[in-house]
């Protein structure tokens, strides 16, 4: 049986007549801001939610996971778990209009710590996901040198290291972090990453400083231009030898992969956190739009465009990564030629292992023939050959910052006129590091100047002041270690947080307020009601596919002692590290920290609600409490009507 809707008592003096409201909307704020039109809120969404992910993560875990059959998995995630949960924020949001603290807090006032860990949870990932736009001023500024100075090993220091690796992964560890060999070596602070941090706290703040009247403007260029990029980085990526390689090499499938629970974990997790949710930005957004917006087709086309951007940024990074590879192989070749071409005129080899192919243009090989030849005979020759595998060489630093630092800097270096791609491509990072930040720090922002209407007569002191902090705890990631603090809280201080934030929130809709109202809420809202199928997504696929995700997440941590990737100074390679225990208590308090909010709210609540009932009672024999349930108020306080049929209990 269907539930009627509930009463509220938000922000109610116990005096104070209940106002009865028809429709899910809370009364807007008299001056709150508006979209000028429908491109600017699509180009705020879309920016917010294609970041530098979809262009490091998707095509790293696409390669690793199956290519297609990882998209095909991908996709039916997508369709049965992130867009009922994306058109769950963007309804909210519109419909309540308010950020995340105001929306929980109306719907009911034990639920408004979601919103609070929404907003620690965008202040964490604020933190480090600045210092990565910093790294990309820093390349950015580094790109206008002819030649680059990664694409050549230095002749003064460290020659050696830089020959045991190559010139862009000692330009990556020594020249850009000065890195320490682990996170227990604090070091002292770089100077340079400094700088680069501050420009880019100051371009944030610069862009957040009038609301989404002034960053929307940015975003016209920030949110498009990654396309430009991206489509020119495609069609000169098509030219290139090897780039066929590599993209079958993407799209090669492995149905077996289905089987895998990692693997599921990774689709679900890479669609949790390519659509934004949790984080209390896609609220924001949408709570500016018109009342009858139709946020339920705005979930489709985000979506669409988020996986389609994956897509186009895996095929420009494999058929880039594919000519690298095809040239680290072609040179990896020549050089096993030229040896076995010496040891063949010396003498002392067996003459019936002599390949086929012409040994006097090592260029010319062909890596099929030599591969064939290799796995054949290449054991039985004297001296060590190596076995110069494509599917190796794809592999190299093709994941996070390994591949747009290492990687794919390294393929730019062995195109002509590299500067230009090389700027071209760290000004498309830093683009997309921006759109997505704009989004991050309204998650923060407009959740807090609904909720607190001191902060909002004071919005630019607020935002400066929040950046200038991002900016001093930001200067923990520009130690020497701080790139291992990065990852830290990149793989653990937002997942947890995050995935426990959307729990809440589909539970709290779907079993506290109920999927049926709130779809009731929808029709009233939109015109036409949605299908039936969103009731059962929430109640039980959606809420289910969350706890899984949290125990399998919980459960890799316990079996598995977390480790991150550190750069060892002496054989100048990088390599997997424990996290010491000091480093595992920070990430505890970290996750504690983020969720702290949600239950302190609702103690908070609860102990409200016995003070107004121990308030009742004393003056129950002065006046009288109506017990009338007819005022019926969608996305209100579920515990008034408990509260006033235990007043009138007490008095009868």
């Amino acid at each position: 049986m269907e539930k009627k809707p509930l009463p509220a008592d938000d922000d109610q003096t116990e005096s104070g007549p209940h106002v009865p409201q028809d429709t899910l909307q809370d009364p807007e704020p008299v001056a709150r801001a508006g979209w000028n039109s429908k491109i600017e809120y699509f180009l705020a969404q879309v920016g917010f939610s294609v970041g530098l992910g979809n262009v490091w993560r998707f095509p790293y875990l696409c390669h690793q996971n199956g290519g297609g059959s990882f998209l095909l998995l991908y996709i039916l995630l997508m369709l049965v778990v992130g867009i009922p949960l994306f058109f769950l924020e963007l309804a909210a949001g519109q419909a309540i209009r308010q950020g995340s603290i105001g929306v929980w807090k109306h719907i009911s006032p034990k639920l408004a710590g979601i919103g609070y860990s929404s907003c620690v949870v965008c202040f964490f990932v604020a933190l480090y996901y600045n210092v990565i736009l910093a790294w990309s001023l820093f390349y950015l500024g580094n790109s206008f040198q002819q030649p680059l100075p990664w694409e050549q090993c230095p002749t003064e220091v460290n020659a050696t290291e830089c020959e045991k690796s190559s010139p862009t992964s000692y330009f990556w560890y020594r020249k850009a972090l000065d890195i320490t060999d682990s996170i227990d070596e604090t070091g002292s602070f770089n100077p340079y990453i400094v700088c680069s941090l501050l420009g880019a706290w100051t371009i944030v703040c610069l862009g957040m400083f009038r609301g989404i009247k002034s960053s929307v403007k940015v975003m016209y260029f920030s949110s498009i231009f990654p396309y430009v990029v991206l489509f020119c980085f495609l069609v000169r990526g098509l030219m290139l030898d090897g780039a066929m390689e590599g993209i079958s090499h993407m799209f090669y499938p492995k149905l077996e992969i289905w089987g895998n629970v990692q693997v599921w974990r990774q689709a679900a997790t890479q669609v949790f956190f390519a659509l934004g949710l949790g984080f209390g930005s896609i609220i924001a957004y949408s709570s500016y739009n018109p009342k009858n917006n139709n946020c339920h087709r705005d979930a489709f086309t985000v979506s669409f465009i988020n996986f389609l951007t994956s897509v186009l940024a895996t095929l420009v990074v494999f058929a880039v990564l594919g000519f690298r590879a095809k040239e680290k192989v072609k040179e990896c070749i020549a050089n096993n030629v030229r040896q076995l071409s010496e040891g063949f005129h010396n003498g002392g080899v067996d003459i019936n292992i002599m390949p086929t192919f012409n040994m006097s243009d090592p260029s010319s090989v062909d890596p099929k023939d030599y591969t064939s030849w290799f796995v054949q005979f290449g054991k039985l020759y004297p001296k060590n050959l190596t076995e110069c595998s494509l599917e190796k060489e794809m592999q190299k630093g093709a994941e996070g910052t390994g591949l747009a630092f290492i990687a794919f800097t390294e393929a730019m270096t062995l195109l002509p006129a590299s500067p230009f791609w090389s700027a071209l491509f760290f000004l498309m990072l830093l683009n997309l590091g921006l759109s997505t930040m704009f989004g991050t720090m309204e998650g923060i922002l407009a959740p807090l100047t609904d909720r607190f209407k001191t902060l909002a007569n004071n919005k630019t002191k607020l935002t400066v002041f929040i950046c200038v902090i991002g900016f001093l705890i930001g200067l923990l990631f520009t130690q020497r270690c701080g790139n291992y603090f990065v990852t830290m809280f990149d793989d653990y201080s937002a997942t947890l947080p995050l995935i426990i934030v959307v729990a809440f929130e589909t539970f709290s809709v779907s079993w506290l307020y109920g999927a049926d109202r709130f779809l009731d809420d929808c029709e009233g809202m939109l015109g036409w009601r949605p299908p039936v199928i969103y009731k059962y997504l929430w109640k039980y696929i959606c809420l289910f596919s969350m706890l899984g995700l949290l125990l399998a997440t919980t459960i890799r941590m316990c079996l598995k002692r977390p480790t991150y990737l550190a750069w060892n100074h002496e054989t100048a390679s990088e390599e997997y590290l424990d996290y010491p225990d000091w480093a595992l208590a920070v990430l505890a308090l970290l996750i504690i920290f983020a969720m702290m909010p949600v239950p302190l709210c609702f103690i908070h609540s609860v102990l409200q609600d016995r003070m107004r009932r121990s308030s009742r009672d004393e003056t129950v024999a002065y006046s009288m409490v109506s017990t009338d349930d007819k005022c019926e108020t969608p996305l209100t306080d579920m515990s008034e009507l408990e509260q006033r049929n235990a007043a009138a209990a007490a008095f009868s």
